[in-house]
């Protein structure tokens, strides 16, 4: 009890997926439905499948949400994600485009997205008394280089920072920056996350496309857990693959 009244309120980066819900879940457990705010950010993707999931997820938890949209920032990048790029989105596991890169981001990396939706959350959440920020980031991402801002030591820096920078108000969390995605899926798991409201998907149908990166890496996390993924269940019309 006297950990929770050290923080007044939460935030939560909610993208609408598997590793953000989780995360929400985790903190209105903690901290109370009252005590924490989602805050949804839009950087010009191709689809806006991950926001409507992110507002109704925030909603089943009763939670505040809040939307950002920072588009115009990536307007110059030619990521893959983007909905002004003309690159394609790669179908394969993110194991298998690293093995094209040479140590370089894969395509689907948006440029310093994490630094720049966490800059972006410290102002406001201090506006709306929080101190302290959840976001989900990985091991399975920052592994070999995929999404660099998801690595612990770019955890710890911009923690740091923000921590400095906020008078030491404010400081942040990523719970998973050192498991994989299926230690996630079991600890959501545990706290009935409901997946089945999330989307992880970068194509932008009516259901996961099951081929790009971050479908392969969901589907792998529920299979390593025992279960099927509530999303793939409904797209075979509750038969397993």
């Amino acid at each position: 009890m006297e950990k929770n009244k050290e923080i007044k309120k939460a935030m939560v980066l909610s993208s609408g997926g598997v590793d953000s819900t989780t995360c929400l879940g985790m903190a209105v457990e903690k901290y109370g439905k009252d005590q924490v705010i989602a805050l949804s950010i839009s950087y010009g993707q191709k689809h806006q499948k991950e926001i409507e999931a992110s507002r109704k997820v925030a909603e089943y938890y009763g939670v505040e949400h809040l939307y950002l949209d920072l588009a115009p920032i990536f307007q110059y990048s030619n990521c893959s994600l983007l909905k002004h790029s003309d690159s394609e989105i790669p179908h394969e596991s993110y194991a298998k485009q690293l093995e094209k890169t040479n140590g370089i981001p894969v395509s689907t990396y948006v440029p310093f997205r994490n630094g720049l939706f966490l800059s972006s959350a410290a102002s406001i959440a201090l506006s709306k008394g929080c101190s302290v920020i959840y976001y989900g980031a990985h091991a399975d991402d920052s592994a070999g280089n995929a999404y660099p801002d998801c690595s612990r030591v770019f955890h710890e820096a911009m923690n740091q920072a923000i921590y400095e920078g906020s008078g030491k108000q404010l400081r942040i969390e990523a719970p998973f920056v050192s498991w994989t995605k299926a230690q996630v899926v079991r600890k959501g798991l545990e706290l009935n996350v409901p997946y089945e409201m999330t989307w992880s998907c970068y194509e932008g149908g009516s259901m996961p496309c099951g081929v790009c990166g971050t479908c392969v890496d969901r589907m792998e996390a529920f299979r390593l857990n025992g279960v099927e993924d509530p999303l793939n269940t409904i797209r075979y019309g509750g038969k397993r693959k």
